[in-house]
């Protein structure tokens, strides 16, 4: 038998197999589908009627509202509306209504766990990878196949095998990973394969840490990301009250199952800096150190989770920010808003001048929030494609937290390493 990875392991399992090929088709069983107000209930309710059908099994449907909340205008509130009634109308037992941003609150309330095979109707659905799931994003007309036959098809993937060794420095953290190997492989560097995020540095990152990874491996043009469980995931989990019914130790790639294997070394990588209007238009920050910039952004799934926080407190504390910045933070649950009201994170923050913003999606998704003609932006954001988050003459950089509250602070473009006490 050939070695599996990791990926195979989990398709296998979902297709009722032993073992699958990379490159066969197969057809697997859906643990979970998830999606949100703007990914589901207005497009699902009505191709459903049209049918006649129903949902396959409530119990493995989840829905999030955090796309187009808060409601600002009639089109928000219609959107929400039709979610909300539908929610009722199907008596869906999961239902999570500005809670915070899908991609943390899902794990949050224990629905995805080691093994599991799951599908999102958002493009950072690879989140759930974390976990040592297999999570990808579909669109609304695969969606509305697996509600309806809980079933999905999908051609094994590859693994392409992101080996970390050595020791992140400080004021470098995941963000800086994920940003510099888009950087080196570009938007379309996995070619819709399987990422696998390994090695020690890997293993030494905490659970959000590694949510950032597998978050952003769609901006690497990956099916899915992930890390293979382990005691911290285990732990993590158990926290969140999800169940592990699986042997941990069996949620590891073979040796040798990796298609391709690219070794890279934590100990010497630097904040990462993405320029406009891609986050494949990797740049040093040196290059950028006079760009004065006007908003600074701590927001989204990738990038305002409470270890996100605690990145830009350790650089703001007791500090101001530059009277010409608007700093703007928005955490992304409800969750890790109330941890980081609890030990101070959030007050630091705010002492410091930031104005705190509700735990949507907001500005990342282009709703709310979005920044104005000809600003200049630094954001924690997965995305900076022109037009997203504000008008077209809107000039987005990605980086880290850390990098972001850096910027905020002296009024440009800043490497974090020279202000973190």
């Amino acid at each position: 038998m050939k070695p599996q990875s990791l990926a195979q392991k989990i398709i296998a399992r979902a297709a009722g197999r032993d073992t699958v090929r990379v490159g066969e088709i197969v057809n697997c069983r859906v643990d979970l589908a998830m999606f949100h107000d703007s990914s589901g209930p207005r497009r699902l309710k009505p191709m459903l009627e049209e049918l006649g059908a129903q949902i396959w099994d409530k119990s493995r449907v989840v829905l999030v509202m955090d796309h187009y909340l808060p409601e600002r205008n009639e089109e928000s509130r219609k959107i929400v509306r039709i979610a909300r009634d539908w929610a009722n109308e199907q008596a869906l037992p999961y239902v999570y209504d500005g809670l915070g941003i899908c991609h943390l609150v899902v794990p949050e309330h224990g629905h995805i766990a080691p093994g599991m095979f799951c599908v999102g109707g958002d493009s950072h659905s690879p989140t759930g990878g974390a976990f040592g799931a297999y999570m990808f994003g579909i669109g609304s007309t695969e969606m509305l196949g697996v509600v309806v036959t809980g079933e999905i098809w999908l051609s094994v993937p590859k693994t392409i095998a992101m080996n970390w060794s050595g020791r992140l420095a400080a004021g470098v953290c995941a963000k800086d990973m994920i940003l510099s190997m888009i950087a080196r492989f570009g938007i379309n560097g996995a070619n819709y394969q399987a990422v696998e995020f390994a090695g020690s540095a890997v293993r030494a990152l905490p659970m959000q840490e590694r949510m950032t990874l597998c978050n952003m491996s769609a901006e690497l043009g990956a099916q899915t990301g992930l890390v293979a469980p382990d005691v911290v995931t285990r732990e993590w989990l158990t926290q969140a009250g999800a169940a592990i019914p699986i042997d941990l130790g069996t949620l590891q790639s073979d040796p040798g199952s990796a298609d391709q294997q690219h070794d890279l070394d934590a100990s010497t990588l630097s904040p990462q800096l993405a320029a406009p209007h891609s986050p494949a238009r990797g740049v040093t920050l040196a290059e950028h150190s006079s760009t004065r910039i006007d908003v600074a952004y701590i927001g989204a799934c990738t990038g305002a989770k409470l270890e996100d926080l605690h990145f830009a407190a350790e650089v703001l504390r007791g500090r101001k920010i530059a009277p010409s910045v608007h700093l703007m933070v928005a955490p992304a649950s409800l969750k890790d808003r109330a941890h980081a009201e609890a030990d101070g994170t959030l007050q630091s923050l705010i002492d410091a001048g930031a104005s705190i913003l509700p735990s949507t999606c907001g500005a990342c998704a282009g709703y709310g929030d979005s920044f104005t003609e000809n600003q200049t932006v630094i954001s924690s954001t997965a995305r900076n494609f022109r037009g997203r988050m504000g008008p077209a003459s809107t000039q987005v950089f990605l980086g880290s937290p850390y990098t972001v509250a850096a910027s905020a602070l002296r009024g440009y473009i800043t490497d974090p390493r020279e202000v973190l006490q």
